[in-house]
């Protein structure tokens, strides 16, 4: 059974113009012990799909599904104090930019002392209970790469560095053992030394402790060597979803191509100054999307079939969404 099974995701949104679906029946499967790369443009829907997992809906938006479920347990109908009792114990999320999603009145140390459950530190008389915390608190940092735990504990969050704040957000992700980490971007505006640090310790906890990751970017060469799965999300809608070394092979979605393709190259028989591959156009906003696939009018592949929603298609374990695939399944 996958941990985390997600089929016809939509949310809607209330405007003035009326309701704008912001998803569109998107598909997502996690399994026990893989990395899962969530992939797309800026705008694609990402975030929200981290948001509708989580529980982050305001009242004005109006989410459905066929299966939301995690563990075989409907997210949508469970009450909201199980639903934060999931999120504390089992699925931890990690966002972009650290230091803002600090607060920036408390030390690092009481901020991670706090995040621990209580029951951690139950078996404990009340007067140790503090000593415990800190101890706890300490080997998480060490844990994370953090070695000089007596600095940062003290320290305050505008006093440390961009890759100091996610892996400390990162320890406190650990500290109930979840069986779910979620990283939103992660690393968008790091250094690339940074960048591989964190990267790096992502992939190490998946294989120390088996650890689901659900990594969401649109950083291509930074997932590309640790996912194992990726799905690739364009303007609220799934286009493709498959195994890693496959959609890197042979993509059959024109989106993914173009993703693929935009990443730079680092050849050294590439000629200088050259051009970087880009799919013409921008994604439309919600209050324009064009009707069936909303790839249709940046498409080179765009037909008159594209005006109706493609129906999900699958060659084995690869599934894709297009009318006009770049290689046709043999009929």
């Amino acid at each position: 059974m996958a941990l985390l099974d997600i089929k016809n995701l939509t949310l809607e949104i209330s405007g003035s113009t009326g309701w704008m679906k912001a998803l569109d029946k998107v598909n997502l499967r996690i399994e026990e012990g893989e990395i899962r790369a969530l992939v797309g443009e800026s705008g694609s829907g990402k975030s929200l799909i981290v948001r509708a997992i989580v529980g982050a809906i305001p009242d004005n938006w109006r989410i459905t599904a066929d299966r939301l479920t995690w563990r075989g347990r409907d997210l949508l109908t469970i009450s909201r104090s199980e639903r934060r009792k999931i999120m504390r114990s089992e699925i931890a999320v990690i966002f972009q930019n650290p230091v803002s999603s600090l607060d920036p009145s408390a030390t690092l140390g009481e901020q991670l002392m706090e995040s621990i459950p209580r029951q951690i530190v139950a078996d404990t008389w009340f007067w140790q209970r503090r000593k415990k915390r800190l101890q706890i608190a300490i080997k998480l940092l060490h844990k994370v790469g953090i070695k000089d735990h007596q600095k940062y504990l003290h320290a305050y969050p505008h006093q440390i560095a961009d890759d100091i704040a996610q892996k400390f957000l990162i320890a406190c992700a650990l500290v109930s053992s979840p069986q779910l980490l979620i990283a939103d971007d992660p690393t968008r505006g790091m250094e690339i030394t940074t960048k591989i640090q964190v990267l790096k310790l992502l992939s190490q906890l998946n294989k120390t402790r088996n650890l689901s990751i659900l990594f969401v970017s649109h950083d291509l060469l930074a997932i590309s060597s640790m996912a194992n799965k990726m799905t690739v999300l364009y303007c609220g809608q799934t286009v493709e979803d498959g195994k890693m070394v496959q959609l890197r092979k042979r993509p059959l979605h024109p989106y993914t191509k173009a993703l693929l393709d935009s990443a730079p190259s680092f050849r050294k028989d590439l000629p200088p100054k050259s051009p970087l591959t880009t799919l013409d156009g921008t994604i439309p906003t919600l209050q324009h999307l064009p009707i069936g696939c909303r790839l249709g009018p940046r498409c080179p592949r765009a037909q008159k079939e594209c005006v109706k929603v493609p129906e999900l298609r699958h060659v084995q374990d690869h599934f894709y969404s297009c009318h006009f695939p770049l290689i046709r399944e043999k009929e």
